[in-house]
């Protein structure tokens, strides 16, 4: 459904991304997984068509380039930075999100993504009354308001509750479910084990390895954490 292609993109003298390259399939959690300032989020932003590579293509659904309105519908989208109208219900922040993708019936599809979020009984609370735990999956019933074939979640479960982190972790396993393909970026080694079909390493702008969990963990250690100290030679969290 995505298929990334040796992107390269350069702010400045800064290397953001050096040749990654990987693919998501219907039905699978594709983690990209790797410190801050491994190249996630720029990567999360080249496969949205915000912003262009220097060189290598992204094709989604195999219509082409997120820089295309049209294949950008495709397109479901939860940024690292929760994008909602703090002085909007829940109800409205979605119904205006379903306004704007032409949705027949906004109302009943932002009640509908509410309760399949557990915030359904906040429907009329002002987002800015919500924890940031709420936020985070409110955030994510956004990304959904179009019922996109493809979903780019860039770390959904940053700094919420653990609560809050099981609720979206089972609301992403159960899209996958549904046949969606899902690019999904962290540096919590538990959530990728737990969610994610294959897992990119990625560290300094490159992809430095590919492969399930248990791959990994088998080719490199006895743990995901083991896998990435051996790949890189430092922490995750460094």
């Amino acid at each position: 459904m995505i298929e990334v292609r040796s992107i390269r993109k350069a702010f400045g003298r800064v290397q953001a991304l050096d040749g990654v390259g990987f693919t998501a399939h219907r039905g699978e959690v594709l983690g990209l997984l790797g410190p801050n300032g491994a190249g996630k989020s720029t990567c999360i932003a080249v496969c949205t068509g915000i912003i262009a590579p220097d060189s290598g293509t992204v094709s989604v659904g195999g219509r082409g380039s997120p820089r295309d309105p049209q294949v950008r519908r495709l397109l479901g989208v939860a940024p690292q930075q929760v994008a909602l109208y703090e002085s909007l219900s829940a109800r409205e922040n979605l119904a205006f999100f379903g306004r704007v993708y032409g949705v027949a019936d906004p109302v009943r599809r932002a009640d509908e993504l509410l309760d399949a979020v557990g915030l359904l009984p906040r429907a009329r609370d002002r987002v800015s009354t919500f924890s940031g735990g709420m936020q985070r999956r409110l955030n994510l019933a956004a990304a959904l308001v179009h019922d996109p074939p493809v979903l780019l979640l860039d770390e959904p479960t940053a700094g919420v509750d653990p609560q809050s982190r099981g609720a979206i972790l089972d609301t992403v396993g159960r899209l996958a479910a549904e046949g969606r393909a899902i690019i999904y970026t962290t540096h919590y080694m538990e959530e990728a084990q737990r969610i994610c079909s294959r897992v990119v390493v990625m560290d300094h702008g490159r992809a430095i390895a590919e492969g399930t969990v248990q791959d990994l963990r088998a080719a490199h250690g006895g743990d995901l954490e083991s896998a990435f100290l051996a790949l890189t030679g430092r922490e995750i969290r460094d």
